[in-house]
């Protein structure tokens, strides 16, 4: 058995030799799976009437996008995405972290109607939760795009956060309450920072969602991006113009995303070291061993001893 791993051994020469293969292989599939589908989209193909429409990558087919209204009206729909998006998003925080408290708490009459509530809330479609806001209360299509998304999206953010908080060893809240907090201070202090770094990852890849799923206002009739491009310009500029309005569009949504997905492995590193940078070891004689860092209730302990 090899030193590094006990469950396989380490791959020989022909092992390796095979694996390149399948690799080289695989690579060649995929870029002639590319290229095959490059070749067919630039190919010229007939429409309704008799009309020909050249292949995508045509010359004809790009020129608009030197047109400054264009542009003006794409940075409409995106602006109006992410005004929507943005609300949304501090509207699901907010309510993940209301649901996750009700859903934790003592009393079961609290804890069960938060958790029907819930339940409901994460079975409903996004959408069928948009029309029911516009059409039950009148609000309008940008108030249906936020509620909905907020209502929706701070359910399962609250289910994350519910279970950050049960993963967390018990001996962070035993020690909250011996050192005179209240089990509110001690679940907002000490137990819900921990329960939020632990699943930052899992609430970041909710607001992706959430930013994505801001194209469903299309349907309510909301002016986002989507709507913008591929309906609005779309039906000004023809079917010529489609697939020009499809690549910009794919290509606004891949950058939003990655920016909010880089923000947030930043904002993970900095609250990391912010953690470790705050955490200072006990001397030599205190409490805790020399060399270990503190927990989080010892250092809101400190805090309260300091002020």
């Amino acid at each position: 058995m090899s030193g590094s791993s006990v469950l396989f051994d380490a791959p020989g020469p022909k092992a390796k030799r095979r694996s390149r293969i399948i690799s080289v292989i695989v690579t060649l599939v995929v870029l002639g799976g590319f290229g095959g589908a490059a070749y067919i989209l630039g190919q010229p193909r007939q429409i309704s009437g008799g009309m020909s429409l050249p292949g995508v990558w045509d010359a004809s087919r790009w020129d608009v996008v030197t047109n400054p209204v264009l542009w003006e009206q794409v940075g409409g729909g995106v602006l109006n995405t992410l005004k929507a998006a943005l609300v949304a998003a501090v509207l699901a925080l907010i309510l993940g972290v209301v649901f996750a408290l009700l859903r934790t708490a003592r009393s079961r009459w609290v804890r069960i109607p938060t958790t029907i509530v819930l339940e409901f809330l994460r079975g409903m479609p996004v959408l069928l939760m948009m029309l029911f806001i516009l059409l039950a209360f009148s609000s309008g299509a940008y108030l249906a795009v936020v509620l909905g998304l907020g209502l929706y999206n701070g359910a399962i953010i609250g289910e994350a956060l519910r279970a950050g908080i049960a993963s967390l060893p018990k001996g962070q809240r035993e020690a909250g309450l011996s050192i005179g907090l209240t089990p509110f201070a001690t679940r907002m202090r000490i137990e819900f920072p921990q329960a939020f770094r632990q699943m930052l990852p899992i609430v970041v890849a909710q607001l992706v969602v959430l930013l994505k799923d801001t194209s469903l206002g299309f349907i309510v009739g909301y002016p986002e991006l989507i709507r913008t491009t591929m309906n609005n310009l779309g039906s000004a500029l023809g079917n010529k113009y489609l697939f020009t309005l499809f690549i910009i569009t794919l290509v606004i949504y891949l950058v939003m995303n990655l920016l909010l997905s880089a923000f947030a492995r930043w904002l993970a590193r900095r609250s990391d070291r912010a953690q470790r940078g705050t955490a200072e070891p006990e001397k030599p004689g205190g409490g805790d061993a020399p060399g270990t860092e503190p927990g989080p209730a010892a250092a809101v302990q400190a805090g309260a001893t300091r002020g």
